[in-house]
């Protein structure tokens, strides 16, 4: 039996349009649903990003006093650094209160990376060299993130002033080393005051006396109280107990005024 008429193919073909049509439009739903939940996913997790930000500026330079900060140079920062120790101002007139007696360090610093720095320098006491590294292991964020920085270093130095031996003896070049290794704890309170624990260890390959040991800890303490946008108070000590102290070594306190100006910070 032949169809008369071909109406029923286009019923066909138009049923067949309509639901590729439909499918179409369901497809393309779901694609639009699943950039939406994407997008929403990314905005989610940048505000949770910018919720927990990078605590920064908990000191002002790479140096408390005598002693590292927590603060590390800039990737490609190189800085040329003039250190004086003085001597005491009870010495009088005859010394210029101290100046007489001033102990040099030159030196310089550079960013190898945002989280890692090195150093060299010479100084006048002992005719010393040293080299140091210091790298961030932690960074302190606000708002449930980490509440401290955390930060290593490790130094080695060089003595090389002449020494007087006994006749028949050898000084070896290992006896003019000596290392430090040390980690910074700080955190950034709030905005007008720092606090930074520093955990040290000391080895000298070589002592004065029998009775002294090779290694060293003192547990250091530092701080900065911001006083105005330009001016704070910073200090640190460190605590070596009486048995593990080298001759005449006494616990080290020092206090400071820190200027800020553009460019410098006194």
């Amino acid at each position: 039996m032949r169809l008369k008429s071909p109406s029923i193919f286009y019923f066909l073909f138009a049923f067949f349009i309509l639901n590729i049509q439909n499918l179409s439009a369901q497809e393309d739903s779901a694609s639009n649903k699943k950039q939406r939940t994407d997008l929403m996913a990314m905005l989610e997790e940048e505000a949770a990003a910018s919720q927990k930000e990078i605590i920064t500026a908990t000191f002002k330079t790479t140096r408390i006093a005598n002693g590292h900060s927590i603060e590390n140079l800039g990737k490609g920062v190189l800085d040329f650094r003039i250190n004086h120790r003085f001597g005491r101002i009870n010495a009088g007139f005859k010394e210029f209160f101290g100046l007489d007696d001033a102990v040099t360090r030159i030196g310089f610093d550079y960013g190898v990376t945002d989280w890692l720095m090195i150093g060299i320098g010479r100084s006048s006491f002992m005719k010393e060299y040293d080299g140091f590294l210091k790298a961030r292991l932690l960074k302190q964020k606000s708002n449930g993130g980490s509440p401290v920085s955390v930060s290593y270093v490790g130094a080695v130095s060089l003595q090389t002033q002449e020494v007087t031996i006994p006749p028949g003896t050898e000084y070896y070049f290992s006896n003019r080393l000596a290392y430090i290794n040390q980690v910074l704890v700080a955190s950034k309170i709030n905005q007008w005051l720092s606090l930074q624990l520093m955990p040290t260890h000391l080895h000298y390959n070589l002592v004065d006396f029998n009775t002294e040991k090779n290694d060293v800890i003192a547990i250091g303490l530092g701080g900065r109280v911001k006083l105005s946008n330009r001016i704070a108070l910073t200090g640190e000590y460190y605590s070596v107990t009486d048995a593990m102290k080298r001759s005449g070594a006494k616990n080290s306190l020092s206090l400071c005024i820190e200027i800020e100006t553009e460019w410098h910070v006194f």
